[in-house]
């Protein structure tokens, strides 16, 4: 992890944090006593910049870090142009999107300072996954859209499966995920 921390340092990105499933995973990894970290789909980075929202920018990012390190599965995204992506108003710092993730226990950061100390953010606390209890976060919990959309991914993610002491919270009842697809 801290390899990867040091790598995405390289890039001077405003803003930055690794984010989401590698911080997650790890903690839950590690609550779950592996002796091996669980394969990530992909390794989040985030910055903000509004001087260049390009998606094509992130894409040369990404191309960056693979040259650092080709076996890291690299998703770089600036949080200055998700809000349009998500249908959300805009963020104002990669914080500020972080705490927008769909699940409590996603919405997490980990970035090194200066003197390669890790700093966490976790705008939604660390309560929920250090307990593995996956919910969405109060932001979700305003429309029925994003709380369709919190349900289907939490299903999605089956994270259950991987990790037996995960406790998910489905807010909805079924009928009324199928209702909201009609």
């Amino acid at each position: 992890m801290m390899e990867i921390l040091r790598i995405t340092k390289t890039l001077n990105l405003p803003d930055w944090w690794v984010c989401a499933g590698f911080v997650r995973s790890k903690i839950w990894d590690v609550l779950h006593d592996f002796s091996q970290r669980t394969p990530l789909s992909d390794v989040d980075v985030v910055y903000y910049n509004f001087s260049e929202i390009s998606e094509s920018y992130e894409k040369e990012l990404e191309k960056s870090l693979k040259s650092l390190r080709a076996d890291i599965p690299w998703s770089v995204k600036n949080q200055a142009r998700m809000h349009v992506i998500n249908n959300n108003p805009p963020y104002t710092s990669s914080v500020d999107a972080i705490s927008k993730f769909p699940e409590t226990v996603t919405a997490l950061g980990v970035k090194l300072d200066e003197n390669d100390n890790v700093i966490l953010t976790a705008p939604c606390g660390i309560h929920d996954v250090i307990n593995m209890e996956v919910k969405p976060p109060p932001y979700f919990m305003e429309t029925k859209e994003r709380m369709l959309i919190y349900e289907e991914r939490i299903r999605k993610k089956n994270w259950q499966s991987i990790w037996n002491k995960v406790k998910v919270n489905y807010v909805m009842e079924q009928s009324v995920i199928e209702n909201m697809r009609e």
